[in-house]
């Protein structure tokens, strides 16, 4: 079971390098670099790989493998594990998720939200794939938590730690929302640190103030959570104040910095860091033991 663990922890950090590739996607305009074309790449299984048909591609390409991993770790986890296991569940959610992923990404590409459109949709559909994204790390962490032995989890065992981590994870999800609409908005209508915003702007320019204050008020949130249970506590509990930390500052410096690419990639490697740490610390503070689970359960 461990080199499964192992390998679970590959394909979730593959799948987080896969989101750091469509992040630079995004923010270089690169998403029309295969045209409107999926899953080929121009009408093309492999076309020249240039500027942003090479970016784009590179990430469809990654995407794929990504894929192809997920199917392998649910096909591995059912054959480890016994009938019932939640780690089997785990595994079929990530499926499901990386599924929508690609599903998602072929809307975008197949409908021509990419590079400078600046519809209502492509606002729409930005954090609709985060989101989707979220639940797939949401589901390689559960996951990677039961084969390494985690109990099942419960929302009704502790009332009050659930309804802290619910809370928590709306708020995360939240912030995360609007990052990726204010990542957007940078990218499409770049602005100095200083800059104000003057009436009659598009949108999504207007609407760049909400990340930074839902990320305060969020990472407050999560920083609670960590210390509402003693079974939350460990190392992943002790990492999520400091992560939380990490986040708040990494976002001035890209704003002061006048939110450069690599910049952008920090911030979002943090926030998946971040996700899935929490996710961690929920699991280990909503876990509950066979005894319990069967108590809970509904009687037949």
């Amino acid at each position: 079971m461990a080199n499964l663990v192992r390998y679970a922890w590959f394909v979730l950090v593959f799948n987080v390098v896969v989101i750091l590739l469509g992040a630079v996607v995004r923010a270089t305009g690169s998403g029309a670099g295969c045209g409107r074309s999926w899953p080929s790449c121009d009408g093309q299984v492999i076309p020249d790989l240039e500027g942003a048909t090479a970016v784009e591609f590179t990430h469809r390409g990654m995407s794929g493998i990504a894929l192809i991993l997920v199917f392998v770790l649910a096909v591995l986890t059912w054959r480890a594990t016994a009938s019932g296991h939640p780690a089997r569940t785990g595994a079929v959610l990530s499926v499901i998720a990386i599924v929508g992923e690609a599903l998602i990404g072929a809307m975008i590409v197949l409908a021509e939200w990419v590079a400078e459109d600046t519809s209502v949709a492509r606002a729409i559909s930005v954090p609709l794939h985060l989101v989707n994204t979220l639940f797939l790390l949401a589901a390689l962490a559960l996951t990677i938590f039961w084969l390494a032995g985690g109990d099942r989890i419960s929302l009704r065992g502790n009332p009050k730690v659930a309804g802290a981590v619910v809370v928590g994870g709306l708020a995360l999800v939240m912030i995360a929302a609007t990052g990726a609409v204010t990542a957007l908005a940078d990218t499409l209508f770049p602005k100095g640190a200083g800059a104000d915003i003057s009436a009659g702007e598009h949108f999504l320019t207007e609407i760049r103030v909400v990340h930074p204050i839902l990320a305060v008020v969020a990472s407050g949130i999560a920083w609670w959570v960590a210390s509402m249970s003693e079974r939350g506590r460990g190392r992943a509990a002790i990492a999520l104040p400091v992560l939380v930390g990490l986040m708040l500052v990494s976002g001035v410096v890209n704003v002061i910095l006048g939110v450069p690419v690599w910049m952008q990639l920090v911030h979002l490697a943090l926030a998946d860091a971040l996700w899935v740490t929490y996710v961690f610390v929920s699991a280990r503070a909503l876990q509950i033991s066979a005894a319990t689970a069967s108590r809970l359960s509904p009687s037949r």
